[in-house]
């Protein structure tokens, strides 16, 4: 299991510094890779699920995003995998803002940052365990005002990736809950 959390932080960080080397390249460019953000409804600019949480408005937004994103990811990687979380999330909730968000320009991690404390928040309610129960604790304590970003209906705010990003999580948190492996019996020795 330490291995598996290791490669898991590594990929996390990883994540982040690519976010960071993209807005270098975005800075230098004059904010030119913004195009590559999620524009709903539009087939030409479908990528966009997907690029959308690299590009950032600038590295005052950038670096808002990457603090939650370094601890909510390190505490989800305490109960699940962080990699399948973060490719779930930023699928279905691209796909859900690409359906049904705003005709403008979606850039930013937070949909990923409000995944992860969705998913926190609610896989001890659907697990039981401890473990994540007390994931869930902390989260609330560190994070709980999160709350006002979700509720965040500002023009220059995409809150249809805040609120798909904390859907997506929720949701990945019932489906990984459901999906959990059974524990092992032990085999009784017979003598």
């Amino acid at each position: 299991m330490a291995i598996k959390r290791s490669v898991e932080f590594k990929w996390l960080i990883g994540f982040i510094g690519l976010l960071w080397l993209i807005e270098w390249v975005n800075q230098i460019t004059g904010g030119g890779l913004r195009i590559y953000g999620l524009i709903p409804r539009h087939f030409e600019y479908v990528y966009g699920i997907v690029t959308a949480p690299l590009l950032h408005g600038g590295v005052g937004h950038l670096l808002g995003n990457t603090v939650p994103l370094v601890l909510l990811g390190i505490m989800v990687i305490q109960i699940r995998s962080v990699l399948i979380i973060s490719a779930f999330v930023i699928l279905l909730s691209g796909l859900l803002v690409w359906l049904f968000g705003r005709t403008s320009i979606h850039i930013g991690a937070s949909g990923v940052v409000m995944g992860y404390w969705g998913f926190l928040l609610s896989y001890g309610w659907f697990t039981r365990s401890f473990r994540a129960v007390f994931y869930s604790v902390i989260t609330i304590l560190l994070y709980g005002g999160l709350i006002y970003t979700l509720l965040d209906f500002s023009e220059q705010v995409s809150f249809e990736m805040h609120i798909a990003g904390f859907v997506s999580g929720v949701i990945c948190a019932w489906w990984l809950a459901k999906c959990k492996p059974p524990r092992r019996k032990q085999k009784q020795k017979v003598s």
